[in-house]
């Protein structure tokens, strides 16, 4: 029987069996139409304990979340201590745009990285801490374990391109092609390739920044640092400063062996004079810096086993009393730990310090005026050209006012990390 039948049957032919069918399929169809949107391009996919929306764009704005369950694995992070944060901060930013979890990273203890056998591979946890990383970082980016695993060869992998061919535009069409539906079943994506520290730069420097600020050191290498600190001022009480807290200076004194070939390259490639500074250079400036007052305690940071000046105690303008880990005594410190934690320790000496003195080429001192721009613009300072400044940096490379180095300051703006990772000229002041 028909509708046009059923019309007969009281209204619809209610004490019709088949009538009442075709009426609840209806009903039913009406309702689907309702609670479930039509398909438009945007499909609501639960995933992994979260529910994903996925429009295939690659916006590190996402407001859905990272999915726990769906994984990033990048190749074991080499070089010194901070290209190894940059390194890290691009795989977690990479993972972010694929809207995955990063399986916790290999970095390297040692400094070698041409021969791999050399490289002393240090997980990730024995140098920052792991859930206070995922704790303040929570909804931008995540680390997993690989204990979180449940199938270790659901894997595919994303070979990252090289080469003058392999531009940024094509690098980000990769990371699009690999965030479709097409790679969304699979538990793992693994990069194969290059260095993630060499990796194309699609983020803006507040990105990296909010990565950075998720890392702080365990527990054991910052009470080093402490320990080193309290040295530091310890010895300018006995000095008879005045009452109070001691106040110092970092220096990183950036004139060994290496660096000095790589600066004088650089400058000429660059056509850049203000990259290299000698011992000399360096003391006349830091002793010319506006406002300081003397005496005051300088604190050298420098790579000993590279460094081949033995007289970087001398020269410094009176009312300076430089101390390195020798004559501070804390030699025994650093000896316990290999190349990387050493290094995280002086970073962490030199950030704490009360006025910074780095070069605006080094990834050491980079990263370092980063942090301290960061501190400065959560307290409300928005420049630090101006005098009387907390956590105030210079950049001795740079000649400043009266002589001195120039102030530096962040451009927190940058569209990209660049400035960070190789150096610039201009520090902002």
């Amino acid at each position: 029987m028909d509708l046009l039948n059923c019309k007969h049957l009281r209204f619809f032919g209610w004490n019709s069996v088949t009538c009442r069918c075709v009426v609840l399929l209806v009903i039913a169809l009406g309702l689907r139409a309702v609670l479930i949107p039509k398909s438009s391009g945007l499909a609501g996919i639960e995933h992994d304990n979260v529910m994903m929306i996925h429009n295939h764009s690659l916006s590190s704005n996402s407001k859905f979340g990272i999915r726990k369950l769906k994984f990033l694995e990048v190749p074991q992070i080499v070089w010194g201590l901070n290209n190894q944060k940059i390194a890290f901060a691009r795989a977690c930013l990479t993972a972010r745009m694929l809207n995955r979890t990063l399986l916790m990273p290999s970095l390297s203890a040692s400094l070698f990285y041409k021969e791999l056998d050399l490289l002393q591979p240090i997980s990730f946890d024995k140098i920052f801490q792991f859930k206070r990383f995922n704790s303040h970082c929570e909804g931008f980016v995540q680390l997993g374990r690989y204990s979180d695993l449940s199938n270790r060869t659901d894997v595919i992998e994303l070979r990252k391109g090289s080469g003058r061919k392999w531009t940024v535009e094509r690098d980000l069409d990769q990371l699009r092609q690999f965030s479709t539906d097409l790679y969304d079943g699979y538990e793992i994506i693994r990069i194969v390739g290059k260095n993630p520290f060499l990796w194309h730069d699609h983020w803006p420097i507040k990105d990296y920044a909010k990565v950075f600020e998720c890392l702080a050191l365990v527990e054991e290498i910052s009470k080093e640092a402490d320990r080193v600190i309290s040295k530091i001022r310890e010895r300018g009480r006995e000095l008879n400063f005045a009452l109070g807290i001691v106040r110092y200076v970092a220096v990183h004194l950036r004139i060994e062996k290496d660096w000095m070939i790589h600066c004088k390259k650089l400058e000429q490639r660059s056509n850049i004079s203000e990259i290299c500074s000698s011992k000399e250079e360096i003391m006349e400036r830091v002793g010319h810096i506006v406002g300081l007052k003397t005496p005051t305690v300088v604190y050298i940071a420098v790579a000993d086993s590279l460094l081949e000046d033995n007289s970087i105690l001398n020269g410094w303008k009176e009312g300076f009393v430089p101390f390195e880990k020798k004559k501070l005594g804390v030699v025994g410190i650093y000896k316990k730990y290999p190349y990387l934690i050493q290094s995280a320790i002086d970073y962490e000496v030199c950030l704490r310090a009360d006025i910074f003195v780095g070069n605006s080429f080094s990834t050491f001192s980079s990263l370092i005026v980063l942090e301290r721009t960061q501190k400065m613009i959560t307290e409300g300072v928005t420049s630090s050209c101006a005098l009387d400044v907390r956590w105030p940096s210079y950049a001795y490379n740079i000649l400043g006012e009266s002589n001195g180095p120039r102030k530096w300051m962040t451009n927190m703006s940058s569209s990209n990390l660049r400035a960070i990772s190789y150096g610039t000229n201009d520090v902002s002041c």
